[in-house]
């Protein structure tokens, strides 16, 4: 005797309705019943303009909907959007227990999240915290007052990746990544210039391809050198209107990392017009002395390869560490 057979359809929210796979469309097709426990699924419209007769049943508990449809197959079911909790237990535990007569139980995705479909989930919050009814801290801020979270997560994600903890490296760059949608959101607010993470991401994707020809286009470099020296001469046509070769450095980075950026900058232009600072320590250490002195640090840093803000912050580590060992105390590094 044929077994009959229970279909559990599983869908994504993430993808447009209507997009099934081809298995998932032959099943709902030849089925003698589609049936759904929840009535605002977002694939109803759609599997009605295909045709598609699906009768609504009650949700009640997990074993109660498994004996449902264990009692309806030959039947596909169209699984809710909460994946209804509880009920491939419950069918499974009908499965062992009545072996021989319950129907055949096959799980069928009729579509996947693609990579990065999550971030679909991250635009709709960020949507209903800054929509009316939404979060009334979230609907206050602007550009402006979320300079700081931006430069507190930047650095927070920065102390993650240089202590190697992994686990806090996920949650930092979630709290940067926040901060970008966050941006983005109220970004399309704005009453003349609206723009959203749809073409902000564009305009980095658009970016990402054109500084790298030798991944997408047919120029070549083979070497981490060639790669730089194309990646800045590509730069250089886009910003064809800078005066001078600091031109686009922010000011407001950090006096370390914003001394490192300006030499950098300067090596790479090969420019000569200035001399490098005095590298020994003055006679008499004044606000103009201290700051050569550290000037030079920074030029023989970049020369050698050494990130110097990376490298104060760790001899701060290491000099915190060790007064907390004077004191007796434990190293919270």
């Amino acid at each position: 005797m044929e077994t009959s057979k229970l279909t559990l359809l599983t869908t994504t929210h993430r993808v447009a309705p209507g997009l099934l796979s081809w298995p998932a469309w032959q099943a709902l097709r030849e089925a003698p019943a589609v049936l759904a426990a929840d009535p605002r699924h977002p694939q109803l419209a759609a599997l009605e303009r295909a045709g598609v007769t699906v009768r609504q049943v009650e949700r009640g508990s997990a074993p109660a909907l498994a004996r449902l449809l264990v009692e309806r197959a030959p039947v596909v079911f169209l699984g809710s959007q909460d994946g209804d909790p509880g009920l491939t237990e419950a069918l499974a535990r009908i499965a062992v227990e009545e072996a021989g007569l319950a129907p055949e139980i096959e799980v069928l995705p009729g579509s996947y999240d693609l990579p990065g479909a999550r971030l679909l989930d991250l635009v709709s919050v960020m949507d209903r915290l800054r929509s009316p009814g939404g979060c009334p801290w979230d609907a206050e801020q602007t550009h402006a007052s979320l300079v700081k979270y931006l430069v507190e997560e930047a650095f927070e994600l920065v102390e993650a990746i240089e202590q190697g903890d992994r686990a806090t490296l996920r949650e930092e760059l979630g709290d940067v990544l926040l901060q970008v949608f966050f941006h983005a959101r109220i970004a399309e607010e704005h009453a003349d210039d609206p723009f959203s993470i749809d073409e902000v991401a564009g305009d980095i994707v658009a970016k990402l391809i054109y500084r790298h020809p030798h991944v997408f286009a047919d120029s070549d470099a083979s070497t981490t050198d060639q790669v730089e020296a194309n990646w800045e001469a590509l730069k250089a046509a886009e910003k064809g209107d800078r005066e001078s070769v600091l031109d686009g450095v922010p000011a407001g980075l950090p006096a370390l990392a914003y001394a490192a950026k300006l030499v950098s900058r300067v090596r790479r232009a090969d420019f000569t017009g200035v001399a490098d600072a005095p590298y020994e320590l003055p006679a008499e250490l004044t606000e103009r002395s201290a700051g050569e002195l550290l000037l030079a640090v920074v030029q023989r840093a970049h020369d050698a390869g050494v990130d110097p803000d990376a490298a104060l912050r760790h001899a701060a580590r290491a000099y915190r560490a060790a007064v907390r060992a004077a004191e007796g105390l434990p190293d919270r590094s």
